[in-house]
């Protein structure tokens, strides 16, 4: 176990030192090479090192709520929502900064809180906060948003559509070093939330009533949960765009190499996670270079096959 992780902590600081100097430009020889590196490279990296830790920990999160593989942000709404805000101070909304965050990103962080509520409010009212219920609510939300979006876009003019569509892609493009400190802060609120809570995680997958009669507050426990993973979807999303599959795709890499023990899943996922995305990211840059692709589509490319996988290989 301890290699395992000393290989991921070592992946980790591999592609933070390697990938700042992957690009069309050569960051060593070209004159403009160090402002490229401050400037482009670095945070770029950075912002994606911290969205994979986000997405990548709030599939974890709850795929252990629902005791399903399958539970994504995507697929409860939470993506959705945080887009559809975002999509929705784009098109009309002023723009202003508030510590440094722009109204869109907290447009986005406030549809992802606003979408969870609303999910778990159905899911009361329906039949008392039960995961089934949960997870088909997400499901019919997040199409409801995606309608939401397009009709938007029908109604935009051609440069505010593209616009919208390029940033529904996902990407990393940033100039200094002012999103991935914000997105930072929301990320590790998120993520010391979710250490606090690894036990009950773990005693959740044995089933609500189980964890309960351990001393498991699971009403309060999935509460505290929901808010960390949507306010880390939220973030990423608001910051980077919507993309897919992260939080699918390396919370199952990770169970199959160190197992469902919580407190050891948690810190590899963070560190997969993050290394995950940049290498995503990377290939975006690289792979029709000098071009650059949306690191979502690169992600979507790889996940729609493993969805299907996983689907598939389910008893």
């Amino acid at each position: 176990m301890k290699l395992k992780f000393s290989i991921l902590a070592l992946l980790c600081v591999a592609v933070l030192l390697l990938f700042p100097m992957i690009g069309s430009t050569d960051v060593l020889h070209d004159p403009m090479g160090r402002d490229i590196l401050i400037k482009l490279r670095i945070p770029r990296v950075l912002t994606a090192f911290l969205a994979g830790i986000a997405l990548a920990s709030s599939g974890m999160i709850f795929q252990a709520l629902f005791r399903n593989p399958l539970a994504t942000p995507d697929t409860l709404g939470v993506s959705g929502g945080a887009a559809f805000g975002a999509t929705l101070w784009m098109q009309f909304g002023a723009p202003f900064l508030l510590l440094g965050v722009s109204g869109a990103s907290i447009a986005g962080i406030l549809g992802a809180l606003g979408t969870v509520a609303l999910v778990y409010g159905l899911a009361r009212v329906k039949s008392g906060f039960s995961s089934a219920t949960l997870l088909l609510a997400g499901v019919a939300v997040n199409l409801f948003f995606s309608s939401l979006i397009l009709l938007m876009q029908y109604f935009s003019d051609p440069g505010e559509t593209f616009r919208m569509i390029r940033w529904l892609m996902g990407g990393f493009s940033v100039v200094g070093f002012a999103t991935p400190i914000n997105l930072a802060g929301f990320t590790v609120a998120g993520l010391i939330m979710t250490a606090l809570l690894t036990r009950e995680m773990n005693l959740l997958l044995t089933g609500e009533e189980l964890a309960g009669a351990r001393g498991v507050n699971v009403d309060r426990t999935k509460k505290l949960l929901f808010l960390a993973a949507s306010l880390m979807t939220g973030a990423a999303v608001a910051f980077c765009g919507p993309i897919a599959f992260i939080g699918l795709m390396v919370p199952h890499i990770c169970r199959q190499a160190i197992g469902s023990d919580h407190r050891k899943l948690f810190p590899a996922v963070v560190l997969f996670g993050g290394a995950f995305m940049v290498i995503c990211d990377g290939l975006a840059r690289t792979l029709l270079a000098p071009v650059e692709m949306p690191s979502g589509l690169i992600t979507s490319l790889l996940g729609g096959p493993f969805f299907l996988w996983l689907l598939l290989r389910r008893d």
